[in-house]
């Protein structure tokens, strides 16, 4: 009778050892490989870090020349500063917190130069240059110097200056004058008014000898003529300063008004505007007058001269008769045109003659006017004021009008303000009506989620949790558990399957225990039919010999486990 313990067991088949990529899976190689994984893991963590550090990049320099590009970037790597350029190519790009920083440490090194090259052109002079070149070299220095200086203005973005300069020649007895071209480019959206196109005529002007504004001709980047309307002037032919000191003129007297008028009717609800009319012709006049000539009492004498002639002749002389027995008369001369008055005496009959001349000062006047530039010739003002607010008695605010004492005293301080002069022609007229108020526009609540702040916020607070997110995945999904391969340690995951695992094998175990312990009575108790009963153990034992054997196969961790358990209790 054949019993279980007769019965020979096959010996077990030899597990194969799997194998990676070729090589094979021993503990050596596994080492390694988690290794490389955790090195790449590592490195995935390293770089999502960086790229959430990354800065931001803002413009530095933009619509620069090739020369002027090549020496901001030699700086800056000489600075040490990160730099890339925009997709067009034509902007250098620079972490936004140091935008500032670089562009004062640049503007220290005179960049960006702007392509315009100044008098620094003669500090590089060769020896041995002929005079035409450095007078061309002397042209283009100066033409680079006016570039730079138009450059200032602030709505000018680069500026071009042509220079024509006749050579002097002292055969030529009429010298041709020099001309000047300047070419602006202007910002976006930006324009020129006639005091800064005139401001650029005169500054060329003064910087050249012997030219003249006539002869600079100013134009755009879209070729408009600036400088003819400049030439000629606006608004009956007057220049720039004078069409400013015009406008300066009313927008002082408009300010006068509403000022003074502002705190009786409140604060946007006066209106005033007026034209002044301003005499810029300048006159001279000179007057010389005379008067007639007043009594000899009332002149005043200029000069006088008198004289006396003694005859010591004794004869009697002259015709006989009664006439030359009578005694001489005094003699008198009536005042001629030439202001002289004459007078002459005798007395004894011709032994004494005295002679008197006196000259009076002739009445002149002379007079010189001369009439300033600039005279207020007319003024001319308009008022609108609004209606006053008032609280009636249910509370509510009403407007009503200005009273006729109201407005008279509103005009009488306009007229104080304006300086109102009558026999000038100025006139003052003064409105009180109620004012049409700004249409209101519907405010649109605007949804959390669209406001610019809050989805700046969401997007840089999306962008760390993303981050976080998978620097978090990364290091507990896979370099955690591989750090612990690596040093022999067990993550709590593979210690609660492997207790999992064990608890199951032991269970398996025991029932297989009790399996054999009931074969071993079945087998005592047999009687003639043990043969065939101990058949049928055989076959039951076959089968969880193959079962136990495909659990090797399928998991050897487990049967590691059991048989380690088997060592462990002995």
């Amino acid at each position: 009778m054949a019993t279980a313990e007769n019965v020979a067991i096959p010996p077990l088949e030899e597990t194969p050892v799997p194998k990676l990529f070729g090589l094979p899976q021993t503990p050596a190689m596994r080492n390694v490989l988690l290794s490389v994984g955790a090195a790449i893991t590592l490195a995935l963590m390293v770089g999502v870090w960086l790229w959430s550090q990354q800065p931001e990049y803002k413009v530095l320099f933009s619509n620069f020349n090739d020369r002027d590009g090549g020496a901001i970037v030699a700086s800056l790597q000489q600075m040490n500063v990160p730099y890339k350029y925009s997709e067009g190519g034509n902007a250098i790009l620079v972490p936004s917190n140091q935008v500032h920083d670089a562009r004062l440490k640049l503007a220290s090194q005179g960049l960006p130069k702007g392509g315009n090259v100044g008098f620094e052109l003669m500090e590089n002079q060769k020896l041995g240059i002929s005079q035409f070149l450095e007078q061309v070299n002397f042209q283009r220095a100066l033409e680079g110097e006016l570039a730079k200086s138009i450059q200032a203005v602030s709505a000018v973005q680069t500026a071009r200056v042509h220079l024509a300069m006749p050579k002097a020649s002292v055969f030529i007895r009429e010298q041709q004058k020099p001309t000047a071209s300047v070419l602006l480019n202007l910002y976006p959206n930006r324009i020129l008014d006639q005091q800064q196109v005139s401001a650029i005529l005169h500054l060329v002007a003064s910087s050249v000898p012997e030219l003249t504004t006539k002869n600079v001709t100013v134009v755009d980047q879209n070729g408009n003529l600036l400088s003819e309307m400049s030439k000629q002037g606006m608004n009956n032919n007057l220049d720039p300063s004078q069409l400013k000191y015009v406008q300066e003129f009313q927008q002082n007297i408009v300010k006068r008004i509403e000022s003074i008028i502002s705190p009786i009717v409140g604060p946007n609800n006066v209106r005033a505007e007026a034209t002044a009319d301003i005499d810029f012709s300048r006159s001279e006049q000179a007057a010389e007058s005379y008067r007639p000539n007043s009594p000899p009492e009332a002149s005043t004498i200029r000069s006088q001269q008198s004289s006396e002639t003694y005859n010591k002749n004794n004869n009697p002389s002259g015709i006989p008769g009664a006439l030359s027995n009578q005694p001489p008369v005094p003699a008198t001369a009536p005042i001629v045109a030439s202001g002289a008055a004459q007078s002459t005496s005798a007395s004894n009959a011709g032994l004494m003659q005295k002679d008197s001349t006196v000259n009076y000062e002739v009445d002149k006047t002379i007079r010189y006017t001369q009439q300033p530039m600039g005279g207020v010739k007319r003024i001319t003002v308009a008022v609108v004021v609004n209606y006053k607010n008032e609280t009636d008695k249910s509370g509510k605010i009403v407007p009503r009008p200005l009273t006729d004492i109201e407005k008279t005293q509103i005009t009488d301080l306009a007229r104080e303000a304006m300086g109102f002069n009558k026999d000038r022609g100025d006139t003052l007229n003064v409105v009180n009506s109620p004012f049409a108020g700004p249409e209101k526009e519907p405010i649109v609540d605007i949804p959390l989620w669209k406001q610019p702040e809050n989805l700046l916020l969401a997007k840089e607070l999306g962008k760390y949790l993303l981050v976080g997110i998978a620097l978090a995945y990364l290091f507990f999904g896979y370099l955690k558990p591989m750090l612990y391969k690596i040093m022999g340690k067990k993550t709590k995951a593979e210690l609660k399957a492997e207790a999992a695992a064990a608890a199951e094998a032991e269970a398996a175990a025991k029932l297989q225990a009790e399996e054999e312990e009931e074969d071993e009575d079945s087998v005592v108790e047999l009687s003639g039919e043990a043969e065939a009963h101990a058949e049928k153990q055989l076959s039951s034992y076959e089968i969880n010999l193959e079962l136990a054997r495909e659990l090797a196969k399928q998991d050897p961790k487990i049967v590691a486990n059991v048989i380690k358990t088997w060592v462990s209790n002995e």
